[in-house]
């Protein structure tokens, strides 16, 4: 192999890397964001979970976060406001990539 191929299987291999730490970045902030939604609705342990998940597959449905916010907006009603669970979704992604570095 020539120094030019080895840099070329290096870079493949870092953004492969770094697509799945977003991917699991992105399924943590949903988990996050379905345990704090979960609580707003007085939802608790398995329930909390369960719920928790349900956000983490709502993300499946199309590209972007869209389908997540719509969902906890239908959830919430009146709970809360579409500004705040954005807000939520930004907070809790830069807690998901803390809490992955750290495991790292």
């Amino acid at each position: 192999m020539t120094t030019f191929d080895d840099r070329e299987n290096a870079f493949e291999a870092k953004f492969a890397h770094d697509e799945e730490m977003q991917f699991r970045a992105v399924a943590r902030r949903n988990r996050l964001v379905g345990l704090w939604a979960a609580a707003l609705l007085n939802k608790t342990g398995d329930d909390a979970d369960a719920y928790a998940k349900s956000v983490v597959k709502a993300d499946f449905e199309e590209a972007g976060h869209e389908d997540v916010v719509r969902k906890l907006v239908s959830d919430l009603g009146t709970r809360t406001d579409d500004a705040t669970i954005r807000a939520k979704l930004e907070e809790c992604l830069i807690l998901a990539k803390q809490q992955l570095a750290t495991e790292a």
